[in-house]
């Protein structure tokens, strides 16, 4: 038995000296950084130990607003795309014609370089001396006013990056609750049908409860992805994002560590263990939530 238990631990050793290389021991790093105070990054000397660095976070604008965005982005996209991509996965399970060619375009998005997805917003939406984008357009054949929905008002910028993000989200959620509606035992359905069970007590009854750890599994990951989100914002507005009013607390983060605020890394892990603990505390409560709600 010693032996075996051995072996095992062997096995695991490599895995498990991944693990603390490359997150335990940052993690660590970050904490014990969060809590040096005036820390200099060219001496590698701090002055004092305490609670400022989270105190001037909290109390700094620039985190302010980029808490704020992120918040927004959560709240807007996570059910949007969730709901969307259940509708899309409704249909594609219904059809039965190139039902492998829909499910193919709808999971293109996927797997095209974000960066690239962003240009093409910026196309669409952006206002140039020379053009005044596809979107613009639109609204203008319909009698509306043309709106920069790159540079101009906030809530224009909001709007794009709100679209964008369930655009590039969206289809790993298509493919996840194909899969989830397929694996539905089609009995199920026989026997409604049978009782003439009308379509949406069908759904409500059998559908969503059978696919619901599928659901929330999503929301769960949903909520970590976009309070994680940065490069999204930098593909639409470039990397100066506190300018644009556009920042995240990760670009938050990085600008602290390398971007124009750059060299205060106890300021950018004290952002980053804020944003730990925000994100820990809603995962917590979703999985309360799943244990009480879902079906297994």
């Amino acid at each position: 038995m010693k032996k075996q238990n051995l072996k095992a631990w062997l096995y695991l050793l490599p895995a498990a000296a991944f693990l603390a290389v490359f997150m335990i021991y940052p993690l660590i790093d970050v904490v014990v950084y969060s809590l040096e105070e005036g820390y200099n990054s060219a001496s590698q000397s701090y002055f004092g130990v305490g609670l400022y660095n989270f105190s001037y976070v909290l109390r700094d604008p620039y985190f302010l607003q980029a808490l704020k965005n992120t918040l927004i982005l959560v709240v807007i996209t996570v059910p949007v795309s969730t709901t969307l991509a259940l509708l899309i996965s409704l249909a594609l399970h219904s059809v039965k014609a190139l039902k492998s060619f829909f499910q193919t375009v709808y999971f293109l998005p996927y797997v095209t370089n974000t960066l690239a997805v962003g240009l093409v917003f910026m196309i669409l939406f952006k206002k140039t001396a020379y053009s005044e984008g596809l979107v613009n357009l639109l609204i203008g054949f319909f009698g509306g006013p043309s709106v920069d929905f790159i540079d101009g008002p906030y809530w224009a910028k909001m709007l794009v990056m709100c679209i964008y993000t369930v655009w590039v989200v969206m289809p790993f959620k298509i493919l996840i609750l194909t899969g989830a509606l397929a694996s539905v035992n089609p009995e199920y359905y026989k026997a409604a049908r049978v009782d003439g069970t009308p379509k949406a007590r069908i759904f409500f009854r059998i559908t969503l409860p059978l696919i619901s750890p599928m659901i929330f599994y999503l929301v769960i990951t949903g909520f970590i992805g976009a309070f994680k989100a940065y490069s999204d914002a930098v593909a639409l507005f470039g990397v100066d994002l506190n300018a644009a009013g556009m920042n995240t607390i990760v670009g938050y983060v990085y600008d602290m560590l390398y971007g124009n605020s750059g060299g205060y890394p106890s300021y950018a892990s004290a952002a980053a263990l804020v944003l730990f603990a925000i994100v820990f505390t809603i995962t917590c409560v979703n999985l309360l939530i799943r244990r009480k709600n879902v079906v297994n």
